[in-house]
């Protein structure tokens, strides 16, 4: 948690559940803070932009801090404040609600959204109670009005009062079903946490473990770094303090700092990409192939971190790339990332298309092909805050069959002997293993390949808990277990 210069930690005595009548600011109005500092306006405008424009906050805040020229400790202070108001937007709704005496859906928009900041300084930061308060109600008079200011300092004021156990105690009382008690405590959807549940039960881990998933989820992700084969020297990644992750033998993991200040990383020979991207993209690549090795395909590759690996070890191997990505503005994004692996000599094409169209018009053409198909990101919910509130049990209906079709495509685009890595960053079961079934059952020419020894450690070793039985040999990385996003990944061999 971050904590700023000049705001001293919060006690822990007796008195920290400030139980008791309300106070008032010991203040003059002459004295009041008059506006918000940097970084609550950061998080405020980040906030909002996700509100009103749909924006992706892990975007947007970089973009942010850069424009208001907040860095270092204020910069950590901002993208805590941010990252934290939002995973625990449900639960601090709730809490919000109880101390407005009103559904938040009956408050305005800018003012809940500085409401939802201000109870994250208080019941997830080390910020002061006094502290909290003050600058939250400057932020909401700033940019709402003075008597918003009112409102957010009598709600704040009410929150400050109890600690957060026992606001979860009080928000949770009368649930009697245990899903809706646990989405309440760790702030998620309910049909999240039944949907979580139940790819847990079906890859053979207990119940038990459902809490634990749903807190990794509210834990920001470790910054984690690929190491592209043949495009950067270890050496250079230990001198700028990045270190060797166990998960994954290209993983490494810088503990603080901008990643964007490493050389390797402004280079194009490192990038940041979660250990679990980089493990199933490895998998695809390293998996035995009889015959011809020569043709690769990413069928959808944008932004391009997995196609930047294959084509750093396609350079390595004497095979060709083609990443294809339907959006023009992602396939920028993957000239981008793969600009180092060109400069040193990778032949990757980079091509803008429906991805469901190149089985058709290139059947049988490559021998590896990836499936990174789009996705509820439910198994990334570490580092992409907003997506559990964006999400719905709709979007399924839309996704499922893009999935089906994409797979399809991969599948007619392989030649005989070939290989098809499919791949989400969810645990959704109608994502993962429904996809994978359906194409099973309609076509006699696909076989499944056991991927789950294929996933290995920096050290060689398999690895354990990926779930699955003898007769499913897919595998499920979860962030509690293994320390990655939660990504899903089935391997199919053309016959």
């Amino acid at each position: 948690m971050a904590e700023r210069p000049g705001e001293e930690r919060r006690g822990s005595g007796p008195d920290r559940s400030r139980r008791g009548p309300r106070r008032r600011s010991a203040q003059a109005p002459a004295q009041r803070q008059r506006s918000g500092d940097p970084a609550r306006e950061v998080a405020f405008q980040v906030l909002r932009a996700v509100e009103t424009q749909e924006a992706f906050a892990n975007l947007e805040l970089p973009a942010a801090l850069r424009r208001a020229q907040v860095a270092g400790r204020d910069a950590a202070f901002a993208t805590e404040l941010t990252y934290g108001t939002l995973r625990m937007q449900g639960l601090y709704d709730r809490v919000i609600a109880v101390a407005a005496d009103r559904p938040v859906d009956r408050i305005d928009p800018p003012v809940r959204d500085v409401m939802r900041l201000g109870v994250h300084q208080l019941l997830g930061m080390r910020v002061p109670a006094h502290a909290a308060v003050s600058a939250t109600v400057a932020l909401a008079r700033q940019h709402v009005s003075q008597g918003a200011g009112g409102f957010v300092n009598a709600v704040l004021r009410r929150v400050s009062e109890q600690d957060r156990q026992a606001w979860v105690d009080r928000v949770t009382e009368g649930l009697s079903d245990p899903l809706e008690r646990l989405a309440a405590e760790h702030s998620h959807p309910v049909w999240v946490v039944r949907a979580l549940r139940g790819s847990l039960l079906a890859g053979g881990i207990p119940e038990s473990e459902l809490p634990d998933l749903l807190a990794a989820h509210n834990a920001p992700g470790p910054l984690t770094l690929a190491a592209r084969p043949g495009l950067v020297a270890e050496d250079d990644l230990l001198r700028a303090g990045a270190e060797p992750s166990p998960l994954a033998p290209t993983a490494w993991t810088l503990a603080q700092g901008d990643p964007g200040r490493l050389a390797a990383v402004r280079e194009g020979g490192a990038a940041v990409q979660d250990a679990g991207s980089q493990l199933l993209t490895l998998a695809l690549a390293q998996t035995p192939l009889p015959g011809r090795d020569e043709r690769w395909l990413d069928l959808c590759a944008g932004p391009g971190g997995k196609a930047g690996l294959l084509a750093a070890v396609a350079l390595q191997r004497g095979a060709g790339l083609r990443a294809n990505e339907v959006s023009p503005h992602r396939a920028e994004l993957v000239r981008h990332t793969v600009a180092e692996a060109l400069r040193a000599g990778a032949r990757v094409e980079i091509s803008v298309g429906d991805g469901r169209e190149v089985g058709r018009d290139e059947p049988g053409g490559y021998d590896r092909v990836l499936v990174d198909a789009p996705c509820t990101g439910l198994g990334a919910l570490r580092r992409r805050p907003e997506a559990r509130w964006r999400r719905s049990p709709s979007d399924l209906t839309t996704l499922g069959p893009l999935q089906r079709d994409l797979l399809a495509s991969a599948l007619d685009a392989t030649r005989v002997g070939g290989l098809v890595a499919y791949a989400t960053c969810s645990p959704h079961l109608a994502e993962t293993q429904l996809v994978v079934r359906d194409t099973l059952r309609r076509r006699d020419d696909v076989e499944l390949v056991d991927v789950r020894p294929l996933l290995r450690d920096r050290e060689g070793a398999p690895l354990t808990g990926t779930g699955g039985t003898d007769a499913e040999p897919w595998a499920q990385l979860w962030p509690h277990r293994h320390g990655t996003d939660g990504m899903f990944v089935a391997l199919l061999r053309r016959r």
